[in-house]
């Protein structure tokens, strides 16, 4: 029978069904095979397969290194079918003591380092494992853990190593997947294994008290952690969140009274020498006016010497500045997403993690144990017959030369089982001598004592716990101890907080704000003259705006129409010749939004914010500065409004005028302060709108301008009213334009 061709053999199913079946088993392959940590051993794919296929070449701690190549050929040709480029880099980060915490490999020749350099071609280094790694794979030989098959079908390979070590928190992890990823950080050994056994003896204990055996990161580059402790416990508890991380630094006295600032540890995974660049171009940018120079002066040890404008700079708001705009403090991000033992990804809270750990390592001890228990059973199997055959010696010789089967006459002579026949046929002439025996019935008499032990181990758990928490006091007394296990990143209260002026960001310099009326806004240096003001040149079809005399460290407020607020600083503003830029490619600016005002922040100043149909309040000018482009909304407006001023206040009382020329005079403290809203009435109109507001002292009077005039008028009993009046026809000499000014 002809088979049937493939390309007959057709499916016909929906576009959209096939691309998500095909997609979710890519996202699948990726969680599962790629990026996500396993919460057991606390590795991945290839550094498991690393790991194990260097047990094999026998890459111990005390034998000689074998070369990086060799190592990558064997993981990609029985475990890993992948680049070699990828391999190589895992096995590489494993062995960089300033990546990994507890390195897994000790490598031989160039792996890199702080500076952010790459490490050789596998051809030129070398690696082994380190005492960290053979703590992972003990026991793997002893039916451990379970064993699946390689790619090609051709081998097996671990699912999941014995992980006499918390691996996961002790080196972190961190990886990209689909639709999800992992961060998490590395820790100190000996504070995990405290944890440990505090939960073996206390199960349901609680976040906050395993933080206090474990109170937070410890990185392998040092540092300081300034995270606040309840932060920290709440990232342990949701097992989401993150750790503020400052470099080390400290102030070094020099002649004369000068000083410099030495950094000598780093965030974790900041390379050195891209900080410095980042430095050196801020620098160079005038955006670090407290900061002279900077210095690497690092050889085996890191050291960047930061040297201050003048001595009489304070080394705190140094750093705090260099802080704000550099990578010396970093939020390093916690996301304990893992593989649980069924495979499935979850995000676990600490408790969680350390209970997997302790799980994997009671399943690990029963198997160990139950193995060795068979192992034992077969060796006594056959001690059992070597002790008969010693009893019965000359006929067991007499049947072994005579007999043509002998096995099976020495299995009904004796009773012997099929394992113990063969083993007494197969036993050497030497071993017959009397010493043997002696030897054979004391190892039979250990084996026995060992066999009742782990009969005893496997039926309590509670003394199968106890020897977990011994082996927990083992790997910190281990691990925990000396240079490698001492705390690197100190953990310090959070830090206060330290009002870093503008002027450690920008240089001060005087400029002016120009801004036409169609919203074309830019800088020039120094302060211009009215005469100056006069002939700056606009677009065709353009025409003065605003023209603001302030500083580069300044912010400044754009109240729109549609009652937002929005914040510029006057150093991010385009400088030089021209017209300038839009002001709308900087804020969030509508086309169809005007711009109401334009004008210079002044801390601890009220404004009086209000819209054409007479309503407003007060507001604290600091309430009204904006963290984003899309600006801050500060007056709510009903449909079909819009904002029509805003005005600094003085004084006690306000003149509100509509353009139906009526004004009323109020008191100022009829107008609520307010952060956001509506606001009140200031004047009541009918087929009319606000025109302009004034504050003033009404012991004062109110004074207005027309023309070249200035008027002033005390007796302002008549138009006196509380708010929402309507008033009446303002004082002779007030101009036309229903404006103050």
């Amino acid at each position: 029978m002809k088979p049937q061709d493939p390309a007959l053999d057709i499916l016909e199913k929906p576009l959209a069904d096939a691309l998500g079946e095909r997609y979710l088993s890519y996202a699948l392959s990726t969680i599962m095979s790629r990026s996500l940590p396993d919460v057991r051993d606390g590795l991945k794919p290839v550094h498991r397969r690393l790991m194990y296929a260097m047990s094999q070449l026998r890459l111990e701690p005390t034998t000689p290194p074998k070369k990086c190549a060799r190592v990558v050929g064997d993981v990609i040709g029985k475990f890993h079918p992948h680049g070699d480029t990828s391999v190589y880099d895992a096995l590489v980060r494993l062995a960089q003591d300033f990546a990994v915490r507890y390195p897994l490999i000790d490598g031989q020749g160039n792996f890199g380092n702080i500076d952010g350099d790459n490490a050789a071609a596998m051809r030129y280094t070398e690696a082994r494992l380190t005492e960290v790694a053979k703590a992972l794979l003990e026991g793997i030989d002893e039916d451990a853990v379970d064993f699946r098959p390689t790619y090609d079908g051709d081998g097996d390979e671990p699912a999941v190593l014995p992980a006499n070590f918390p691996n996961l928190l002790a080196n972190g992890s961190s990886g990209i997947a689909v639709g999800m990823a992992t961060n998490i950080p590395p820790h100190n050994v000996g504070e995990i294994c405290d944890a440990l056994k505090h939960l073996i003896k206390h199960r349901d204990a609680s976040i906050d008290t395993l933080v206090g055996f474990m109170p937070g990161p410890d990185f392998p580059t040092g540092g300081v952690l300034v995270e606040p402790r309840e932060s920290v416990v709440e990232a342990y508890r949701t097992g989401r969140g993150a750790f503020r991380l400052r470099a080390r630094w400290e102030v070094e006295k020099l002649a004369q009274g000068t000083w410099q600032v030495v950094v000598t540890e780093m965030p974790y995974q900041v390379p050195k020498a891209r900080l410095v660049e980042k430095i050196a171009e801020l620098l160079t940018a005038k955006k670090l006016i407290l900061l002279d120079d900077i210095r690497d002066e690092s050889a085996e040890d890191v050291r960047l010497v930061l040297v201050p404008k003048s001595r009489n700079v304070d080394p705190e708001v140094l750093m705090a500045s260099l802080f704000q705009a550099t990578d010396l403090e970093i939020r390093f991000s916690l996301n304990m997403n893992v593989l649980d033992a069924d495979h499935v990804p979850r995000v676990m809270n600490l408790r969680e993690v350390l209970q997997a750990f302790l799980d994997h390592r009671h399943e690990v001890l029963v198997r160990r144990s139950r193995h060795r228990l068979a192992q034992i059973e077969h060796r006594l199997e056959i001690l059992g017959g070597y002790l008969v055959a010693y009893l019965n010696l000359d006929e067991v010789i007499r049947i072994i030369r005579e007999e043509d089967e002998p096995k099976q006459d020495l299995m009904r002579a004796f009773a012997l089982t099929d394992v113990q026949a063969d083993a007494i046929l197969n036993m050497r002439l030497r071993n017959l001598r009397k010493l043997e025996e002696m030897e054979i019935r004391r190892e039979n008499d250990a084996l026995t004592s060992e066999k009742n032990g782990l009969t005893e181990l496997l039926g309590d758990e509670v003394l199968r716990w106890k020897r977990i928490a011994d082996g927990v006091a083992e790997i910190k007394k281990k691990f925990g101890g000396g240079v490698l296990g001492k705390r690197r990143t100190d953990i310090a209260d959070a830090p206060a907080i330290i009002d870093v002026p503008l002027e450690a960001m920008v240089e001060r310099e005087p400029v002016t704000v120009i801004c036409s009326k169609m919203g074309w806004i830019r800088a020039v240096r120094g302060h211009l003259t009215d005469a100056d003001q006069e002939d700056v040149k606009y677009k065709d079809g353009d025409s003065r705006g605003f023209i603001i005399p302030c500083e580069t460290t300044d912010k400044l407020l754009v109240f729109a129409s549609n009652g937002k607020f929005f914040t510029l600083g006057v150093d991010k503003l385009p400088r030089g010749r021209g017209f300038g830029e839009p002001i709308r490619l900087m804020i969030d600016l509508g086309n169809d939004v005007d711009i109401i005002d334009l004008f210079r922040h002044q801390p601890g100043r009220k404004l009086l914010v209000a819209s054409d149909d007479g309503r407003g309040f007060q507001v604290e000018e600091v309430e009204v500065l904006a963290q984003t482009r899309t600006g801050k909304q500060v007056l709510n407006l009903e449909e079909g409004r819009s904002a029509r001023l805003c005005h600094p206040l003085t004084g006690d009382h306000l003149a509100v005028i509509g353009n139906n020329r009526k004004l009323v005079v109020i008191p100022l403290i009829q107008v609520p302060v307010m952060t956001r809203g509506k606001g009140v009435q200031l004047q009541k109109y009918k087929d009319a709108s606000l025109s302009d507001v004034k504050s003033f002292a009404l012991a004062d009077g109110l004074t207005w301008k027309h023309g070249e005039r200035q008027f002033t008028v005390t007796d302002l009993i008549g138009w006196l009213s509380d708010r929402a009046g309507v008033g009446k026809l303002p004082p002779n000499g007030f101009p036309k334009t229903n404006r103050f000014t």
